[in-house]
C-alpha cells in the first residue's frame, strides 16, 4: 500500500501536460483497441496512434536516460508504423 501511495505522490508531482495528456493517451488507447469499437475501420488506427503518443510521453518524461528513453521511442515509432498500416484509407 505505502508503494501505491509513493506512486501516487510521485505522479502528482510531475508538470500539468503529463497529468492531462498521459491518462488521456492511455484511456483511449485502452478504449478504440477494444472490441467495441471493431467494426468501425479507423478505431484500431486511433487506438495505436495514442499508443504512440503515449510512448512518445514517456520518452520524453525519461530523457535523462538516454536508453530507456530510445527504448520508448522505438515503441512510439512501432505504433506508429502499426497505426499507419491498420489505416484503411
Amino acid at each position: 500500500m505505502q508503494r501505491l501511495k509513493f506512486m501516487g505522490k510521485l505522479f502528482l508531482r510531475e508538470p500539468l501536460w503529463f497529468k492531462i495528456l498521459a491518462p488521456a493517451a492511455l484511456l483511449i488507447s485502452i478504449v478504440f483497441s477494444s472490441s467495441l469499437f471493431s467494426e468501425y475501420a479507423y478505431s484500431q488506427s486511433v487506438g495505436k496512434l495514442a499508443t504512440a503518443v503515449f510512448f512518445c510521453i514517456f520518452g520524453i518524461k525519461m530523457r535523462y536516460n538516454r536508453r530507456v528513453s530510445y527504448v520508448f521511442y522505438a515503441f512510439a515509432a512501432l505504433s506508429l508504423y502499426l497505426a499507419w498500416d491498420r489505416y484503411d484509407g
